[in-house]
Order: structure tokens, then sequence, then C-alpha cells
């Protein structure tokens, strides 16, 4: 049996460290669809994505306003929580009529519209026997300083270290049970990859380009729009 795979885009984000009126997925862009709109845009777009799951806060009332809010790939709308997993996890709730154990889910960050639709069809192929799943990923090129309280402590060995990005795929079934364990155990985590993690599995890095940022400061958004206008985008 071919296995399906699924989007799910955790939305229900503030976005504080913009200073904007509102939250960052509903801001903008220079060609006129919102950072959200973008991101569905691109990946939507892909054939072998079947369907498609948004977190959104409760009292959202920007996502009605979606150009995909009825598109015929969208399957419902999750209700978002406080920590970017209860957004993830509700998602996989309502996924789960759906979904069965052995399909993908690829988890995207709303705010990351530069997403290239062939790094994420790699991403696709690349983890196609996988039994669990990984995400994009870019290796780290500068020089990182561990410190505390501004002072360097020591220098960390850059060649095994990697710049985690969106989307992280994985198994339906091995997502949800790390999620669930991550809610079980109060454990905080920053994205998938580190649920997976703390089941002691592994995942696999797919190298991606540094454009598929994700924007958390009006600087970021500066940036965004000159990789969406450039012609090497997309």
């Amino acid at each position: 049996m071919v296995n399906q795979h699924f989007l799910i885009v955790p939305a229900s984000g503030i976005g504080r460290r913009m200073n904007a009126q509102k939250p960052k997925q509903y801001l903008k862009l220079e060609n006129g669809l919102s950072v959200l709109d973008q991101t569905l845009k691109t990946l939507l777009n892909i054939e072998q994505i079947k369907g498609c799951v948004v977190a959104i806060a409760q009292n959202d009332t920007e996502f009605k306003n979606s150009i995909f809010s009825n598109h015929k790939k969208l399957l419902a709308t999750a209700i978002g929580g406080k920590q970017r997993s209860h957004s993830v996890l509700s998602a996989l709730k309502a996924l789960r009529p759906f979904a069965k154990d052995n399909d993908w889910v690829l988890v995207h960050d709303a705010a990351r519209p530069c997403v290239k639709a062939s790094e994420v069809v790699n991403l696709i192929k690349q983890l196609k026997d996988s039994p669990v799943g990984g995400l994009l990923a870019t290796q780290v090129v500068d020089t990182i300083k561990k410190s505390r309280h501004h002072i360097v402590e020591t220098t960390l060995d850059r060649s095994e270290l990697w710049q985690a990005q969106t989307p992280q795929m994985y198994r339906f079934g091995v997502l949800s049970k790390a999620l669930e364990n991550v809610m079980k155990n109060n454990l905080m985590i920053t994205d998938e990859a580190s649920s997976i993690e703390y089941l002691g599995l592994k995942s696999v890095l797919v190298p991606a380009s540094k454009s598929n940022l994700k924007i958390t400061t009006p600087e970021d958004l500066e940036l965004a729009n000159f990789y969406l206008n450039s012609t090497l985008k997309l």
C-alpha cells in the first residue's frame, strides 16, 4: 500500500518580536499574499501532499479571509495551544480520521514562506524508506561560541552542527507517540525532531537552502521579500 503524505501547519502563534498589529503569519508580503498564504501556496501545490490541517488560535479572526480557507486539500482546522507541541498534537488528532500510522506527516512553520517546493519533494524522496523520518536542515558555517552571561566559554565543533528547518517529516504513528510522550512528561521542545529524540529514535537530515528562513523580526520579513522576488527563488 502506498503511504500518503499530509501537511500540518502550526499557525496559532502571536509573534511578539515582530512588534506588529497582527500575528506575523498574517502580515502581507510584497506579492500581496500573507506569509501564511504564501507558505500554503507553495506546499499545497505539491502533488504528493494529499491533505492539510492548519492549527490556528482559538480567537483567530484572520484565517477565514485566507484564499486557502476553502481549499480542496484543507481537511480541517485545529485549535492551537500554548506551545508548538500542543498545536501539532491538536492537528494530528484532527488528521487521525484521514491518516494511517504508517502515513507521512510534514510539519511546516507558517512563518517560513520561502520554502522551495523542489526541496520538499526531495525530502519526501530521501525519506520514503525511513521507518521514522527526518527534516530539512543546513550545515552551520559560522564559528559558534558557547557562552555564559555574554562571556565565551568554549568554541563548538561546527562540522557536527546543523540548523534545523521545516518541513519536518515523520510517520503519523511515530510522531503521535512522540508528542504524546512530550505531553505526558511535561517536556519542553522547540521542534518535532526534539520529540523524536526523547523516544530514542534517529532523524535523517536532508540538506536545504538558507533561503528557507523563519520570519521572526522585521528584518526577516524584508529578507523573505527579497528571496520571493528573486529569479533564483521557486
